[in-house]
């Protein structure tokens, strides 16, 4: 095999968990290589929030190696399919968007993007471009490419059919609507998380059918989130955004599991994890932490963002910058002032953290020395107060 071909295989093939088929890839690579010609790289992702989170990065890091060899990247935006909502790994229904929600939570994707990839090797394409101008007829012809027999073949949807669970023909369409953007592309190549790989093994038939070279497949490792057991997700809450506070994102990082730190470590820093594996694992997901905030950010902003949390948590030190909450009167609603201050998604998530004695009434300089709050109001003296809500959020009260 050629030294270059095994350069750009090897690139691909790190921490992969499958390729379909190593032998196509060759072949691929052998004519890329030849003919000067950059593979066609196709990764999508539907906008069913505003953030790309670390979990997405796992892909994109893989992009960026392969486009400092030279080739291209197609950033699909969903935002046709995310009207239909992904149903991957899915045992209830996704809530449908608006069309508002949807433009909203799209716009920042690629500045994000760009936080990863070469801005001059990628191409940005929204996948309702093709749709809006796709005849019934063409449509049709689309739909029955595919069996119901062969739509069934996925285990999620099965399992919600023995369990009696709805599932819409909307969500049954979805893999081949997300396929055919292979055909509109003619894509070489197609990148997604396990989870994906039914859908992209539809995008491969698809291009078949339509009488294109089927797309390699590759598939990486799911991150887990920040609960420990589940994949990061913006569903489920437990992921950490790209584009996070420096101190907000590293203070989630350090929140992980020892276990599942070294996958972190493993799959978006170019860090030795075996290396890492020698230190003790405080220091590790210190180190692990600052590499991910510093990518982000700057390398000060890392540092600055390690010695922020050493001083809080380490000789229990209130922050220096906290956010200041300036309220009306004497008397407060909790729920209220930490929805005003968006340090909670809901009144709901305020009221369990204060069942759960997730809430403190810190004493002034440390953060050590503290009451549990258990009540929803709180009096403010002319001092003023300080809150810890969680583990690394603080808020200032004054009247």
């Amino acid at each position: 095999m050629k030294s270059q071909i095994r350069q750009h295989l090897d690139v691909i093939s790190e921490n992969v968990v499958d390729l379909l088929s190593k032998e196509e890839l060759i072949a691929k690579l052998d004519n890329s290589l030849a003919t000067n010609t950059p593979l066609k790289l196709k990764i999508g992702f539907d906008p069913t929030s505003r953030d790309i989170h670390l979990g997405h990065v796992v892909l994109l890091r893989k992009l960026r190696k392969l486009q400092d060899l030279g080739h291209f990247v197609y950033l699909i935006i969903g935002d046709f399919t995310a009207k239909i909502g992904d149903p991957s790994g899915r045992n209830i229904l996704r809530p449908i968007l608006s069309d508002e929600e949807i433009r909203d939570n799209a716009a920042s994707y690629s500045e994000q993007a760009f936080k990863i990839l070469d801005e001059g090797k990628t191409k940005i394409i929204y996948n309702s471009i093709w749709y809006k101008q796709m005849k019934l007829a063409s449509f049709l012809a689309l739909l029955s490419s595919y069996t119901i027999a062969q739509i069934l073949e996925r285990e999620d949807f099965s399992q919600r059919l023995k369990e009696n669970r709805p599932l819409t023909l909307l969500e049954i369409i979805y893999p081949l609507v997300q396929g055919y953007d292979s055909v509109m592309l003619e894509a070489d190549v197609e990148f997604g998380g396990t989870d994906q790989k039914f859908n992209l093994i539809v995008g491969r038939h698809l291009q078949q059918v339509y009488g294109q070279k089927p797309q390699i497949i590759v598939t990486m490792p799911l991150l887990v989130g920040l609960d420990g057991k589940n994949k990061m997700s913006k569903s489920l809450g437990n992921y950490i955004g790209v584009t996070e506070e420096p101190k907000e994102m590293f203070g989630k990082l350090m929140s992980i599991n020892d276990e599942v730190m070294w996958e972190y470590f493993r799959l978006l820093t170019g860090h030795d994890a075996a290396q890492a594996k020698k230190m003790h694992p405080k220091e590790a997901k210190l180190l692990l932490a600052q590499l991910i905030v510093s990518f982000f950010t700057t390398e000060a902003k890392g540092a600055a963002a390690r010695e922020e949390f050493q001083r809080v948590f380490s000789q229990k030190e209130i922050p220096q910058d906290i956010a200041t909450y300036k309220a009306s009167g004497p008397n407060v609603d909790i729920l209220e002032v930490l929805l005003s201050a968006k340090l909670v998604a809901s009144k709901n998530e305020a009221r369990r953290l204060i069942t759960q004695g997730g809430i403190s009434l810190l004493s002034a300089g440390n953060s050590s020395i503290s009451t549990t709050v258990s009540t929803q109001t709180l009096s403010i003296p002319e001092s003023g107060i300080i809150l810890k809500i969680g583990k690394t959020k603080f808020l200032k009260i004054i009247l």
